[in-house]
């Protein structure tokens, strides 16, 4: 950790450097002196060290300076460091003032000038000083912090694509924090855009979009060939399997994911039926060490940059970047997966990431504790996060439209949510409106069998429904059937006959496309199995396809 610092402030150049020199004799070792020959400067260097959240430890300031006073300087600089010891520096006749200033700002002390021998007149003063704020002195976070409202839907994004990516952060609400929104103001000037994000290095982003936020924080959002041998496109666990195969295998593999690695079952709260993991895993850490392992493996991994469209020419397949990179390849693997489809009742686009989120919102789960929270669905990654949300909420209300949970849930998880007491399942029961306008405040929910509504009070709403698969980039260009899933091996073949498009003499390979070299794996493809094991299991034998398929190319 770097050493706190000490700032004094004097617009008279033989004092300021006298007090200086003074200072570093006797706490150069444990402490940074910093100086300024006026106030408006030092309140512009105390804004730079906020945003370095750099720990200021005294402040020692000279009373009389032109422009802003030492006390003028105080009181602002107070409101990004409270803690801080504060000093003036003061003649006979500013006494009074001084004075004055202890009722006003809390000053801790005033010395007299001249202050010789420091010995006697100074270091045992700020010693004192020193040792009373090193007794309640909190250690500031030393990596990045996300500034923002728990209800703005911007930061609940980027608070939960760092968490995914696993980058520590620390997390500063404005509303709870006084010191926060004075830095978010000063930095802001009036436009009032959030979050803002700040950096070890003094840097900040305001309300930045993904891949500027990703390659800022040190991940690598561009390649470094135009060519691979084997891209896939989508870095769920089906994704990360074929880039650890491939990899593995002596391919030159290139994964590329939207947003980062793992996909929805990055967002699991706890996996407990994926082989070899007797006390269950969760989906972010599957997703780390399979990243970890693709990486070590030789794969390279590029986060936060969607691709938007593919086209075939000759025995090549090109992606094209949302930043308008292409890059070609032999063989091209689709796992972008599917997202949990919206709800579409009344007031449900006002307050999305301010109380209402699709999937687990892990990040946000702890800010709602002791509220009421409600999940819409039931298949198993509702019951995940029902589970999850457990642990927090006064009493968590899963709201289900069938009979029971049995149908779409796996039996521990029924059982799991059966001995959990705050939670209850509500069956034969729909969402029909959400209500709240900065933020979600209740809900009005339906009884399907009898059609009466009820509204009932709600912090949370974590919506598991449906899935819509990721398949736009290939529309025009593989099959895929009236719902948006991808076509592969065998049902291609219809009655007997192969796709129209298909031009070998050979048949489709199980997991290919309508187009040769073209594979499509996990949720995205028609007919998948949605289990992580059967993602993972999918990722892995396309690789042995791509290498099937290289071969006649």
């Amino acid at each position: 950790m770097a050493k706190p610092i000490l700032m004094i402030v004097d617009d008279e150049p033989d004092v300021l450097n006298a007090i200086e020199r003074d200072l570093r004799q006797h706490y150069r070792s444990d402490y940074r002196i910093i100086k300024a020959n006026s106030g408006l400067s030092a309140l512009e260097a105390v804004h730079q060290l906020k945003a370095r959240n750099a720990l200021i430890s005294l402040f020692l300031v000279d009373q009389r300076m032109p422009n802003m006073s030492g006390t003028e300087f105080l009181a602002e600089a107070s409101k990004l460091y409270p803690q801080a010891r504060k000093a003036l520096l003061t003649a006979y006749a500013d006494t009074e003032a001084a004075i004055t200033s202890i009722n006003s700002i809390g000053l801790d002390y005033y010395l007299m000038k001249p202050w010789h021998p420091p010995e006697q007149n100074l270091y045992p003063i700020l010693d004192d000083l020193l040792s009373d704020w090193q007794a309640t002195a909190q250690i500031p976070f030393d990596g990045i912090r996300v500034a923002g409202t728990l209800w703005s839907a911007r930061s609940h994004t980027v608070k939960d694509f760092l968490a995914r990516c696993q980058i520590p952060y620390q997390w500063l609400d404005i509303e709870q924090d006084a010191e926060a929104k004075t830095l978010v103001d000063a930095i802001n000037q009036g436009q009032h855009r959030l979050p803002v994000i700040f950096f070890p290095d003094g840097s900040h982003l305001i309300d930045p979009d993904i891949t500027t936020l990703a390659a800022k924080a040190g991940l690598r959002t561009q390649a470094t060939q135009p060519f691979y041998d084997l891209i896939i496109v989508g870095a769920g666990p089906a994704g990360l399997a074929a880039a650890v195969y491939g990899s593995s295998e002596g391919l030159r593999t290139l994964l590329i994911d939207k947003e980062t690695t793992g996909g929805q079952a990055g967002t699991s709260s706890l996996i407990e039926n994926y082989l070899g993991f007797p006390k269950g895993v969760s989906g972010a850490d599957l997703a780390r060490r399979a990243t970890t392992q693709a990486t070590r493996l030789g794969a390279e991994i590029l986060t936060a940059q969607a691709v938007t469209r593919i086209r075939v020419e000759g025995p090549y397949r090109f992606v094209t970047l949302a930043d308008g990179t292409e890059l070609s390849c032999h063989a091209l693997i689709i796992a972008t997966g599917a997202s949990l489809r919206t709800l579409d009742v009344p007031g449900i686009e006002a307050v999305t990431g301010a109380g209402v989120y699709y999937g687990a919102a892990l990040t946000e789960a702890a800010y709602y504790k002791d509220n009421p929270m409600f999940v819409v669905g039931g298949a198993n990654s509702a019951g995940q996060g029902a589970m999850f949300f457990s642990r927090y909420a006064s009493q968590v209300t899963m709201l289900i439209r069938g009979n029971d949970l049995k149908t779409g849930m796996s039996q521990y998880l029924v059982d799991q949510i059966s001995d959990t007491q705050n939670i209850e399942v509500c069956v034969r029961t729909s969402v029909v409106e959400v209500q709240g306008t900065d933020r979600l405040k209740a809900i009005v929910l339906q009884n399907n069998d009898t059609g009466q509504t009820y509204t009932v009070p709600a912090a949370a709403l974590f919506i598991f429904i449906g899935a819509k698969p990721h398949s736009e980039l290939v529309v025009g260009v593989v099959e895929c059937n009236s719902a948006g899933f991808i076509l592969t091996g065998a049902d291609l073949i219809r009655n007997g006959c192969r796709s129209k498009n298909w031009r070998l003499k050979r048949d489709p390979f199980l997991l290919e496309t309508s187009v040769p070299g073209i594979f499509a794996v996990g949720d995205v493809r028609e007919g998948a199995i949605r289990r992580v094991a059967s993602a993972v299991g999918q990722g892995s034998t396309a690789v042995s396809f791509v290498h099937q398929y290289l071969k006649t190319v």
